[in-house]
């Protein structure tokens, strides 16, 4: 908490807070002393001058600490609802920046916990912080000072009330605490079986499996709940408990009290300033308790911020003066050399001893069954994961010497999962060129072969709903595509964004890009299931369990590599090879 307050609170306007805060406290703290001048000096000896005249410097009192009050609110709400602001910022920036290995160190439904629930627990305490945690403690010693002034002798009844009322919170703290931190626990479960069953309600659907799923969030929403049903009735607890002992403290007073006035030793006045003090101490040792059961859960709800900012990135840019730009007049090239890769944690290699190059111009397929590690060795291009050895160049330049923007700013790709946002097609489009004009965007449609559907739809400006649900498969790979072929890059890459599309569309797509005249100065690389797709790349690449057991055209392949031989005869009967070939030439 403390470190994120360091980091995010406006100095001067938190002293602003304090310094309201303090005015306020004084004024509330001077009312008690006006009231008991004005019972003994005004009204006990019937001066209505002096009553008048308190009575205006009562009200005075009473409208500064409005005011005063008014002010510390503004301030302390205005700089807790900042830092959830920037702390979301910053956590939002800090995932767009992990990697696969950040982002499953945590999971999903965590992530999103930590950005909502545990920054609202962080505002919280930010509030009460900047209000109860300063009031408290101020009005509690200064009333207890001003008490014993005015009258030292009921002070024995705070002897008995405060240790019980010390003990009482003790032990709420003790057993609500460990319920409160074990809440966000609970809280990122919920959130991860209604993710779950949110992207899969498809597939929930089509099993029959909607009362298996029901239970399952029935279970996980139950912890929760009661969970959060002890905790807060423990902390409930409090306030009849706090009453009575208030209650209880008055009516000791006011026996005490009557015994001092009826023995002529003690004035009314005191005893009403006294009344006065002793709830200002027993309603701010209240305050400071609950401020006590809810700074622990707001800690934890820091720890778990601190943890997500903190995390080492394990894709990280060198220091700006050690890294290479590219050379914009270099012809696009793409380079492995020996290249290893293992995911962190596993014992065997996902990929090993990658060794290939294409030129500007050329075409790379990338074939192999399924778990081959095809997708694997597209994210290696765009550094979305750090090699264990070898070495990757784009343009000429290694890739671990570039920043990730330069990288990524000659790169454009279509991953395996088409992804769309919520928008239109427009803007979904500048998301590869946002200075693309709509010629431009119907030029990458129509290599996409979507701009026929795109023009049903209503154009560039037809509205795409959440994750491009208003589209088919097919659509959306290549309205994903269009996207990718909109900006300008040295290398082009598709991984596996053709398996929606039908043979035709595939082939007249294919046929687009090779025509393209930006394409055609750029490397483009395919990944593909169907020979049909890469049968005329320049160089086709055969992955098998993590190793390349064969390179070269389709003719020399189909030839002599007996995997990719297989790969054939799984895919093409006698004939649908040529007729795929005729088709792929237009």
């Amino acid at each position: 908490m403390i470190k994120i307050a360091k980091k995010n609170l406006v100095w001067w306007a938190s002293a602003l807070a304090v310094i309201f805060l303090l005015i306020q406290v004084a004024c509330d703290l001077y009312l008690p002393t006006i009231t008991s001048d004005l019972v003994d000096k005004g009204i006990m000896q019937q001066n209505m001058h002096f009553i008048w005249r308190e009575g205006g410097l009562m009200l005075l009192v009473a409208a500064v600490g409005l005011v005063a009050a008014a002010g510390n609110v503004y301030f302390a709400a205005t700089q807790s609802m900042q830092v959830g602001e920037k702390l979301r910022r910053q956590i939002f920036s800090r995932v767009l920046r992990f990697s696969s290995k950040e982002v499953n160190a945590f999971g999903d439904s965590s992530l999103i916990t930590r950005s909502t629930n545990d920054i609202v627990q962080i505002q919280n305490v930010m509030v009460q912080v900047l209000r109860m945690m300063l009031q408290s403690p101020v009005m509690l010693v200064a009333a207890c000072v001003l008490a014993y002034v005015r009258e030292p002798r009921l002070t024995r009844v705070f002897l008995v009330s405060l240790p019980v009322l010390a003990v009482v919170v003790i032990l709420v703290m003790y057993f609500a605490v460990p319920l409160f931190k074990s809440i966000q626990q609970k809280n990122d479960k919920i959130n991860l079986v209604f993710r779950e069953g949110l992207t899969g309600v498809r597939v929930i659907r089509a099993f029959r499996q909607e009362r298996r799923e029901q239970n399952r969030f029935k279970a996980a929403n139950e912890d929760y709940t009661q969970t959060g049903i002890k905790a807060f009735t423990l902390v409930s607890f409090l306030f009849p408990v706090m009453t009575l002992i208030l209650s209880l403290t008055n009516v000791g007073i006011i026996l005490l009290g009557s015994h001092l006035i009826a023995n002529m030793t003690m004035q009314v006045g005191n005893l009403i300033a006294f009344m006065t003090y002793a709830t200002q101490i027993m309603i701010s040792f209240m305050m400071l308790s609950m401020v006590f059961v809810f700074v622990p859960r707001a800690s934890a709800s820091a720890s778990r911020v601190n943890a997500v900012l903190e995390m080492p990135i394990s894709v990280a840019d060198l220091p700006a003066d050690q890294q290479d730009k590219i050379n914009p007049d270099h012809p696009a090239s793409l380079s492995f050399d020996h290249v290893d890769f293992r995911y962190d944690g596993a014992e065997k290699l996902a990929l090993q001893d990658l060794n290939f190059k294409v030129q500007a111009g050329q075409t790379l397929a990338i074939i192999g069954g399924t778990g081959s590690g095809k997708s694997t060795l597209v994210n290696l291009i765009p550094r979305l994961f750090n090699i264990e050895s070898g070495r990757i160049e784009v343009d000429g330049q290694p890739i671990e010497r570039l920043s990730q923007h330069d990288l990524h700013q000659v790169i454009s790709i279509t991953q395996q999962k088409a992804v769309l946002f919520t928008g239109t097609i427009r803007s979904n489009l500048q998301f590869g060129n946002a200075q693309a004009t709509d010629e431009q965007m119907w030029h990458a449609l129509k290599v996409a072969q979507a701009a026929d559907f795109v023009k049903e739809a209503g154009g560039l400006d037809a509205v795409v709903e959440q994750d491009g649900s208003n589209f088919s498969g097919g659509q959306r790979q290549r309205l994903a595509i269009a996207r990718t072929i909109i900006k300008p890059a040295s290398i082009y890459i598709f991984d596996d964004s053709f398996s929606a599309l039908d043979f035709k569309t595939d082939a007249k797509l294919r046929l687009a890009l090779r025509q393209d005249k930006q394409i055609q100065r750029a490397v483009t690389v395919i990944v593909a299931q169907r020979v049909s797709t890469v049968a005329d790349a320049d160089l086709i690449i055969v992955l098998d369990d993590g190793k390349v057991v064969g390179q070269g055209t389709h003719a020399e392949l189909k030839a002599h590599n007996e995997t990719y031989q297989q790969i054939v005869d799984s895919q093409i009967q006698k004939g649908d090879e040529k007729r795929a070939a005729r088709t792929s030439q237009g």
